[in-house]
């Protein structure tokens, strides 16, 4: 797959091809439904298929302080489009000079100019051009002017209507089960790992990985949830290996915090050293809410029966 960032990454000699767009945060059962049927399309018509995204999200741009909790990182994002098959993921930068752009302009400039589109494809609720001013009609109409057809997706999976908007509704309401559901695999948090207070280690028994998220990540609602915590950084003498987890999202309020942390606990290793280091987390299930103990030998207890319930939901090793 070619991963290219703006248009001026495209090949000067590139031909016909079949396109999707949308910002694709999350990549979810429904955005995965409308990419397989672009790739389907172009097959069918012998031509490879491009997704167009945008970073940052519009919103943020065009109602600054208005950015959605991010689902997916850019990168991320760009793998999960690739695994489906697509040929090229072109990043497109979002600025206010391009939202200005009106929906003839951006397909005569990006549909029509640099891919060349012989049909594309988007969600049957795909609203483009200055002010959201054009749809999918719109994108109909064009495609009669500009030589491709045009289709709208719905957004749908066994039935249901998915969105970005409501796996962040699930997060926020710590159900990543269902999350996971919706989007077709665990929801993940990445970062890289930072010194916190080093009270699991030196004083819980249980040293944890204090992953600094990106600004705008979507971290679950506050409790404490069975996952997975896999390194991904290159090089690293980790990299590569994915240990089951019990993973802690709050503010510690046992230690009267303030500042919400990620921290996970890889079952069963005291070893590690993830300072510096990228790492991903996967929530499976939550195990329960975050609560405030009366003594630390309470905590502990309560961590104790954490971390087995975790074991046996991930088949983590005793």
């Amino acid at each position: 797959m070619q991963g290219w960032h703006g248009l001026d990454d495209v090949p000067g000699d590139w031909g016909r091809s079949v396109v999707t767009i949308g910002v694709f945060d999350g990549v979810h059962r429904g955005h995965q439904r409308m990419v397989e049927r672009a790739v389907s399309m172009a097959h069918r018509l012998g031509v490879p298929s491009v997704v167009i995204t945008f970073d940052p999200h519009p919103d943020e741009v065009v109602r600054p302080g208005t950015h959605p909790p991010r689902l997916t990182t850019a990168r991320h994002r760009t793998e999960l489009l690739g695994a489906l098959g697509v040929d090229a993921v072109c990043v497109l930068p979002f600025t206010l000079e391009f939202s200005h752009m009106t929906p003839d302009e951006f397909v005569q400039a990006v549909l029509v100019d640099r891919l060349h589109a012989a049909g594309v494809v988007v969600g049957e609720n795909f609203r483009f051009g200055h002010k959201a001013a054009g749809n999918v009609e719109t994108l109909r109409e064009l495609g009669e002017k500009y030589d491709f057809v045009a289709e709208g997706v719905p957004l749908v999976s066994n039935g249901e209507a998915i969105s970005s908007s409501l796996v962040r509704e699930l997060l926020g309401s710590g159900d990543v089960a269902g999350a996971a559901e919706a989007l077709g695999r665990p929801h993940r948090v990445e970062g890289v790992v930072v010194r916190g207070h080093q009270r699991g280690r030196a004083l819980l028994g249980y040293p944890t990985a204090n992953v600094e998220s990106p600004t705008f990540s979507a971290i679950p609602a506050d409790g404490v949830y069975a996952g997975w915590l896999e390194c991904t950084q290159s090089p690293s003498p980790y990299e590569g290996e994915r240990w089951p987890a019990a993973i802690s999202i709050g503010t510690n309020p046992t230690f009267a915090g303030v500042e919400r942390t990620v921290e996970a606990y890889a079952l069963d290793r005291d070893d590690l050293d993830l300072y510096g280091v990228h790492v991903v987390v996967d929530f499976s299930v939550r195990l329960r809410d975050t609560v405030k103990f009366d003594s630390i030998d309470a905590l502990i207890e309560q961590m104790h029966r954490d971390v087995a319930e975790a074991r046996r939901l991930t088949g983590g090793s005793a």
